[in-house]
């Protein structure tokens, strides 16, 4: 069971779609989600990260299925939908967290290479919600949050997806301007350098990189899922209906490090976690 500072109950009747919600943050958050009454709907591309996934949710007593589901193809998202609105009647809130990326030095990034990720991490997530907010959020209204990385002064090794999250964070500010009238809330959240298990995706030396590089804010260590989750269910929750519009930042103080006060070991902060 996972670690919750939140009200039991406080979804109840609510039904959940998180992309990329087989593994790390994703099903960190779909878990929490679904211990809080919701029912949970975990996709990506993989289904036998679902797989294991759903497992989990389900051994935890969550109602949740799982839907194997490509957002760069039109077909395959819009049968996702599909699927939920079938077996569920609706999607009152949606995480985009789905996504992906491959670290390169600007110069070596190809056509194609840049092209995937765009059209993954930017043009995906404006589909997939445009799709939710037409079939379901228009006339009921919802609450939605997108998962950005940490790109507001560039992001060295990641140009490609540091650029389209860029897209998603103004997209984000667009879409909770026309879709308030409808009842629709619509932030994003900008996690730091997570320890999550995204990171055993990436090679040795780029993962020993990273989480050196992690350690460059005031708490002097790596995030959590836990903390990350904790910001995106605030957000999706009545605690959060005055809140529309805004990037929350997860970062431990990374956006605002400087190195006048060089950040130094310390036990004071040692995180949220399960």
């Amino acid at each position: 069971m996972v670690n919750s500072i939140f009200k039991p109950g406080i979804f109840e009747g609510k039904v959940a779609l998180v992309t990329g919600g087989g593994t790390g943050i994703g099903l960190r958050t779909a878990r929490e989600l679904g211990q809080l009454g919701a029912k949970v709907v975990i996709a990506s591309r993989k289904m036998e990260k679902l797989t294991k996934g759903l497992e989990v949710l389900q051994a935890e007593g969550s109602t949740a299925i799982a839907i194997a589901c490509n957002i760069r193809e039109e077909e395959s998202m819009r049968a996702c939908v599909d699927m939920v609105m079938s077996q569920f009647g609706s999607i009152d809130l949606l995480v985009n967290n789905g996504g992906g990326q491959f670290p390169s030095p600007a110069e070596l990034i190809n056509r194609k290479g840049f092209k995937a990720v765009v059209e993954t991490n930017l043009e995906g997530t404006f589909f997939l919600t445009q799709e939710v907010f037409n079939r379901s959020m228009r006339e009921r209204g919802g609450s939605i949050v997108n998962v950005l990385m940490n790109h507001r002064n560039g992001f060295p090794m990641m140009v490609h997806s540091a650029a389209a999250r860029a897209g998603v964070e103004n997209m984000t500010l667009t879409l909770a301007t026309e879709w308030g009238r409808h009842g629709v809330r619509i932030n994003s959240v900008m996690p730091g350098i997570i320890d999550s298990s995204g990171l055993a995706s990436y090679a040795p030396e780029f993962q020993e990189f990273v989480r050196s590089y992690g350690k460059n804010n005031q708490t002097f260590r790596l995030g959590t899922e836990a903390e990350v989750a904790a910001a995106l269910v605030f957000l999706l929750s009545p605690a959060a209906s005055f809140v529309t519009g805004i990037t929350m930042r997860v970062d431990g103080g990374e956006g605002i490090y400087t190195p006048l006060y060089v950040p130094v070991q310390n036990d004071r902060n040692p995180g949220f976690r399960d």
